[in-house]
């Protein structure tokens, strides 16, 4: 049953199979993706997207088809412009209420949030985008200390409220613009809408998946996963694993895997779920995720499980990954050699192995 659930997922992820020619289209098919990790993220598109260069994400993103944003458990995330406008009305007002106790901390209250929310709209529509740091500087001109956090939850709190987004980077840093001027107008969605539209785009790019799943992921209290979850249409269908009810979409016809695939370190194909170990073995949870810091190393699949961790370097105009296996690695040399080589393409160098 584990291996059924593998294939499925990889299935659906759009590792296995793809019906998409852009970044875009890929990330609307998942709703959201994780996106702390810039490079990582856009990598988590471009492999599911085939002969797609990094090139090609980074201008969907300056082009305003891709945004980034706090989002899930309010962490950082890629979404399409098109679907920001109906996820933050769902997702925000619990994430603003989540934060009560760290904006007491800060000495953050409404009057503070309106003021700098009132300097940031002003400054980035008058003057453009802006950089973290320029916001920041911008803001200490008017009074107002950025310091221990305080700036880094005034631009949440901005985003939140609609008014802000982020964009490509500039110098390693963020640009921040008007939420406007980057979303398209959209119809409103109704909450209960709103809930099944995302537990739809969950489970038809993630499932089997269960309602723990589901709530983790979107950061939701288990009352709306399971509304979403019951105004899916017929489409979806629900297996018990394991004891474990799991939702899907249909049957489809899934071959068995024989590949190798190489992950970002915060893929939705872990991140996505609460319960990893139909992919990854618990015992070397601590591998991926040393000390359980939240920083979650590059990982490679073989045949849809996580066998190795992997880091890249630059040098010489070549791309040089370095594996680190958990167990000695048993896989067939050419699988290995063709997903770095994808990964060579995708980066647009020639690509080197070497193991640890």
């Amino acid at each position: 049953m584990v291996a059924e659930i593998i294939r499925q997922r990889l299935h659906h992820h759009q590792i296995t199979q793809t019906a998409f020619r852009t970044p875009s289209g890929a990330l609307a098919w998942f709703g959201a993706i994780q996106g702390q990790d810039y490079p990582g993220a856009k990598w988590s598109l471009g492999l599911r997207v085939p002969g797609c260069t990094e090139a090609q994400v980074e201008q969907a993103i300056a082009e305003g088809q891709i945004l980034r944003t706090w989002l899930m458990r309010g962490t950082l995330h890629l979404v399409t412009a098109t679907d920001l406008r109906w996820m933050l009305p769902l997702l925000a007002p619990r994430l603003i209420a989540g934060n009560a106790t760290r904006y007491r901390q800060l000495e953050l209250d409404d009057a503070v949030f309106r003021r700098t929310n009132d300097l940031l709209l002003t400054a980035l529509t008058n003057e453009g985008s802006k950089t973290r740091p320029e916001l920041f500087a911008m803001l200490e001109t008017h009074g107002i200390a950025t310091a221990k956090q305080r700036g880094i939850y005034m631009l949440q709190r901005a985003s939140l409220e609609g008014l802000l987004c982020q964009g490509v980077m500039r110098a390693g840093q963020p640009l921040f613009m008007t939420f406007d001027s980057v979303v398209p107008p959209a119809p409103p969605l109704n909450r209960a809408d709103a809930l099944a539209e995302l537990a739809r785009r969950y489970f038809r790019s993630r499932g089997p998946a269960t309602v723990d799943d589901f709530a983790h992921w979107a950061g939701l209290p288990k009352g709306d996963a399971r509304a979403g979850i019951e105004a899916l249409d017929d489409g979806f269908v629900s297996d018990v694993i394991g004891g474990v009810t799991c939702w899907r979409p249909p049957q489809t016809a899934v071959e068995r895997v024989h590949r190798c695939d190489l992950l970002p370190g915060f893929d939705e194909y872990l991140l996505g779920y609460r319960d990893r170990s139909a992919v990854l073995e618990p015992q070397y949870a601590e591998r991926i995720c040393p000390g359980g810091n939240g920083v979650f190393y590059p990982t490679l699949l073989v045949n849809g499980r996580v066998v190795a961790t992997w880091k890249r370097a630059i040098k010489r105009g070549a791309v040089r990954l370095t594996f680190e296996p958990f167990e000695p690695l048993e896989v067939d040399a050419n699988l290995l050699e063709g997903a770095v080589a994808r990964y060579g393409a995708y980066v647009e160098l020639p690509a080197q192995i070497e193991m640890l």
